[in-house]
């Protein structure tokens, strides 16, 4: 980006007026270094946690005027209570239960008269979790690790949630390495409804949204935590998605910042987790686990991924990676197993052609393993919410 460029874009932040009637947000220090790629540009003001709602009026605006910035077609800002020095802003504490004072480190509540034993503190209120309009469910699948499977096995899901009967939208949340993209042969800009909602790209009748349209292939998202989650939050509620059964989001691999963040603000029904077979992935898989256990995410269940090889010359089978790790994770932690995805070459080269095997080959054997796990998906999503789901009706194209 051109230092004209962004001089630009800081005279427009200086001529808008703060809400708080302070002086201008760039004399302030709250403006966080300025990313532009593909004419569109991205950027952070820094708000103490009580303003960030007096504030939202004045990112829109900002929004809106930087987009017409000459050289700047659209521009995404994003509120965070993160300091330039990294330095955090004041927020407001998390509820905690009380807690009996102690002065010692096995002191025990005294009983009240009676024997009767003083009543538990209440629990910590639940998270809230605002809903998406539309959006009926949306289930996310995770991984420890990457190099597991994750973007392939999310889309032939998602894919499968659709020839199920289901109405389906897919959102590639892996902001530094998205791979929808590529797997679904979408290329393009998204367009936008009055300036500022996207309207989601298509393949195969499957709704797809992610960060890989909006900019180029190889350019490299350098950002900090609250840049990645204010593009995945406006990839998600400012998103034209329409009337969905069903929202698969394809989350980064691992456990950190973007994943937690993203588990405590978006309406989970629940998380699929993806593994290999080896000890190695299942140690990445468990705490992927229990990140989502953490944040009162229920876990739906756990998929093995190149689960074994079957020779096609022979018929003969080799379990390369091992077999039946993840099954007996999932029964030791008390998680549904969903099922094996074999290591095949078809799967990997319709992937790699933007054609995925539930695409491609809709009656074929791995097209029907993936329905099959999703089909055990929705019956892992019954048993949590207790309700009674629409029973599919398979469609083959």
């Amino acid at each position: 980006m051109s230092d004209a460029l962004k001089t630009r874009i800081l005279d427009v932040l200086r001529s808008l007026p703060a809400p708080d009637g302070g002086a201008d947000v760039v004399s302030r220090d709250m403006v966080s270094d300025i990313f532009v790629a593909d004419r569109k540009a991205f950027f952070s003001l820094s708000v103490a946690a009580s303003d960030a709602e007096r504030f939202e009026g004045f990112r829109q605006e900002a929004e809106r005027r930087v987009a017409e910035v000459e050289g700047i077609d659209t521009a995404m800002v994003a509120l965070t209570a993160e300091r330039k020095g990294g330095g955090m802003a004041a927020r407001p504490a998390p509820a905690r239960p009380p807690q009996p004072a102690a002065s010692h480190p096995h002191h025990h509540p005294r009983p009240r008269q009676g024997g009767a034993a003083m009543p538990a503190p209440p629990a910590a209120p639940r998270p809230v979790r605002p809903d998406i309009p539309g959006i009926r469910r949306i289930v996310a699948v995770a991984s420890g690790k990457g190099g597991v499977g994750k973007s392939t096995t999310a889309v032939n899901l998602a894919l499968a949630f659709l020839a199920l009967g289901m109405k389906v939208g897919l959102l590639d949340a892996d902001i530094y390495g998205p791979s929808v993209p590529r797997l679904l042969h979408l290329s393009g800009k998204p367009e936008t409804r009055n300036g500022r909602t996207m309207v989601p790209l298509e393949a195969y009748g499957l709704k797809a949204m992610s960060m890989g349209f909006l900019v180029e292939e190889e350019t490299p998202m350098i950002w900090r935590g609250p840049m990645v989650m204010s593009a995945l939050t406006q990839m998600l509620r400012e998103v034209e998605w329409g009337d969905l059964d069903m929202l698969v989001v394809d989350m980064p691999p691992g456990t950190g910042d973007a994943q937690l963040t993203m588990a405590q603000s978006v309406p989970l029904a629940g998380a699929v987790i993806v593994s290999t077979p080896q000890d190695l992935a299942l140690i990445d898989a468990r705490k992927g686990l229990a990140m989502f256990r953490k944040v009162e995410v229920p876990v739906l269940g756990i998929v093995e991924n190149m689960s074994y090889f079957v020779a096609p010359d022979t018929g003969k089978r080799y379990d390369i990676f091992g077999h039946g790790g993840a099954r007996a994770e999932a029964e030791r932690l008390g998680v549904p197993f969903l099922g094996e995805v074999p290591l095949e070459m078809v799967i990997r080269e319709s992937s790699d052609a933007g054609r995925p095997v539930v695409a491609g080959d809709p009656t074929g054997p791995h097209a029907q393993v993936y329905r099959d796990i999703a089909a055990r998906v929705l019956a892992s999503i019954e048993g949590v919410s207790g309700t009674t789901l629409k029973a599919p009706t398979i469609v083959f194209e």
